[in-house]
């Protein structure tokens, strides 16, 4: 391996590139996965993070997304179904200066795994979780998962799921996460860039990537992320400009009282009506109402950071004062067999 060595304030950081984080490992998923653009978008971002590969670590669960630990040039951790946030939890407490990456799928971290994932957005954990929502379960042959759309045909479904589908973007914002982003694997340089700012953003940081599963349910954001298609479906959120789309900013974004967010023709509503994205609202209600715009994801749907806030980061702030009544570990062992109950 070559590389430069470069001098920060904080500790010499060798300049590096995507090869410096490929693993020696054969990449292995199916011929035209969206997760091979995924692992390269994140190999492609990662020299920009300015952080070192033996201070980071991915950690993944069970299935197609959770193999690509595998293929990072980092220390890696395959746990097991559902348990990466929770395994990547440890990992942050134990070491506060490692870069900590969760990477799962939607069956992994909303199914068997949404309990873990809850408690570590809402304590603010530093790290930074990439959830791969192919609305399938992949890795067990095409089950349908929390995700898929209500009436997807499956085998576990064969009749059509009757289950609402999960939202994971209004999950973690229900759960107060402080970072919350969406990006799709049709689109390296959005990946990279929405990657890179949930790396630097202090706590938990959550990203849905929309992805394709060719196999067991292709086509599946077609309708959005198609490059035939993304002008007119594509929702861009860009911090601090009025919510406009589609041909000639034609579409806009405005706030219903009764609808939430809602799409309209911009000829039909004023400049001032429009929605002005604010990615830093405290309160999480309007970044809400944005994840809601398209349940089905079939709609125009937003892309980019939803959320972006300041809070204290779980365990950054230490105990100044003694709990009441605290008692070392030595007199509690040297105590006796014996003790008072008033």
């Amino acid at each position: 391996m070559t590389t430069t060595e470069t001098t920060t304030t904080a500790v010499d950081i060798a300049t590096t590139k995507r090869a410096d984080w490929q693993s020696d490992q054969e990449v292995r998923w199916c011929p035209g996965c969206g997760d091979y653009s995924i692992l390269s978008a994140l190999q492609f971002a990662l020299p920009d993070m300015g952080i070192r590969r033996e201070d980071t670590v991915v950690v993944g669960g069970i299935g197609c997304a959770a193999r690509l630990p595998y293929y990072m040039n980092t220390y890696g951790i395959h746990g097991i179904h559902g348990r990466a946030p929770a395994i990547a939890t440890g990992v942050a407490l134990a070491n506060p200066d490692l870069s900590v990456f969760v990477v799962g799928g939607d069956g992994d971290l909303l199914s068997i795994g949404g309990n873990h994932l809850l408690h570590a957005l809402r304590r603010n954990i530093n790290m930074t979780i990439l959830l791969i929502n192919n609305r399938i379960y992949g890795l067990t042959k095409g089950q349908y998962s929390p995700t898929s759309e209500q009436g997807k045909v499956t085998k576990s479904s064969p009749r059509g799921s009757e289950d609402s589908p999960l939202l994971p973007l209004s999950i973690a914002l229900g759960a107060d996460a402080t970072f919350v982003a969406r990006t799709h694997d049709m689109d390296r340089q959005h990946m990279m860039e929405v990657f890179k700012r949930a790396h630097a953003h202090p706590g938990a940081a959550f990203v849905e990537v929309l992805q394709n599963c060719n196999v067991f349910n292709n086509h599946a954001y077609e309708s959005i992320t198609a490059k035939a298609n993304r002008e007119g479906m594509i929702i861009p959120l860009r911090q601090g400009e009025p919510i406009r789309f589609g041909p000639d900013d034609s579409f806009g974004v405005v706030l219903d009282p009764r609808h939430g967010a809602v799409v309209m023709n911009t000829a039909d509503v004023s400049e001032d009506e429009l929605l002005v994205h604010n990615e830093a609202r405290d309160h999480p209600s309007v970044a809400f109402a944005l994840s809601r715009l398209s349940p089905n994801m079939d709609e125009p749907t937003p892309m980019g950071v939803f959320r972006a806030v300041d809070r204290p980061v779980y365990g950054s702030k230490p105990v100044e004062t003694e709990p009441p009544g605290r008692q070392l570990i030595s007199d509690l062992l040297h105590s006796g067999t014996t003790w008072d109950v008033d």
